[in-house]
């Protein structure tokens, strides 16, 4: 399938089209924070005579803080786009280790076989046994505390699914006849692997990266929740809402609405995008 069928086919999907346009959106806010955002996030000290102000719906909101202030003072708008820097930086990074890890063990679980293939798919299953969020929360506490290191322990939580997407692809496409050919004329193993196995298993890795990625992006906002991810102040989705769900019953609804909605997007986006991978990238779903 040459590009320009893949993206007519792509945009017929108009869900996977209003994800790509959230995810760019998105993303646009991360990169030029500094330049959109109208007041420093994490000012020193912070201001708490403009404690819980309400934003642009409200005649007491105050001039140049358009979603309202959280219980500092603090600009809510301002620091949910320094927060999409860091939920979108922590959720590449985590499935960049699951795919590092992921398609290593994959590939040399699904190429090797035997002995090899058993031994690295128990301990993928016996990864496998632990609800995901509860072994990163397990990691998260033998390793310590800390944004990095929560992105590490949801890579490490993610590496299993990874490793078996990978794996699948690679026990079909080693059988194909001209992998048999590259043995035949001594091509050696890491250039099969690099040449071959990996090129033409990518494609699931794509769309399964996409969808994980949303997932990651949630999991280090729970783990920020939790206070186990970012550390004050770091403007962090998670970290935000955990420092504000209790004002919502006070009537300072805004600022724990806000963090979530961006949550929110961040999710419904990436997995609306993944979909549409999943569409124009799958064979069995051609027109």
């Amino acid at each position: 399938m040459n590009g320009s069928y893949l993206i007519k086919r792509f945009m017929r999907n108009k869900s996977a089209v209003v994800g790509l346009v959230l995810v760019l959106l998105l993303i646009f806010g991360a990169i030029f924070a500094d330049k959109i955002a109208p007041n420093n996030p994490t000012p020193s000290p912070p201001n708490l005579s403009l404690k819980l102000k309400p934003g642009f719906w409200s005649d007491k909101g105050v001039p140049g803080m358009p979603l309202g202030t959280d219980g500092l003072g603090r600009c809510v708008y301002s620091r949910i786009l320094y927060g999409a820097r860091v939920s979108l930086a922590s959720g590449f990074i985590a499935v960049g280790i699951a795919l590092a890890l992921g398609i290593t063990l994959g590939v040399i679980a699904g190429y090797f076989g035997g002995w090899v293939d058993s031994l690295l798919m128990r301990i993928v299953d016996v990864m496998f046994a632990f609800p995901a969020l509860l072994l990163a929360i397990v990691i998260v506490t033998v390793i310590g505390q800390g944004l990095f290191k929560a992105m590490v322990a949801i890579g490490i939580v993610y590496t299993p699914q990874m490793a078996r997407i990978i794996r699948s692809s690679v026990l079909y496409i080693k059988e194909m006849e001209y992998i048999e050919i590259q043995r035949a004329i001594g091509s050696s193993h890491l250039r099969v692997i690099l040449r071959h196995i990996l090129p033409n298993s990518i494609a699931p890795v794509i769309v399964y990266g996409t969808l994980m990625l949303a997932t990651a992006i949630l999991d280090c906002a729970a783990l920020g929740f939790l206070g186990l991810g970012a550390q004050p102040p770091t403007p962090e989705w998670g970290a935000m809402l955990s420092r504000s769900y209790s004002y919502i019953v006070g009537g300072a609804w805004w600022a724990a609405t806000f963090p979530g909605i961006a949550i929110l997007l961040a999710v419904m986006g990436l997995n609306l995008l993944g979909d549409g991978l999943r569409d124009i990238l799958d064979p069995r779903l051609k027109d």
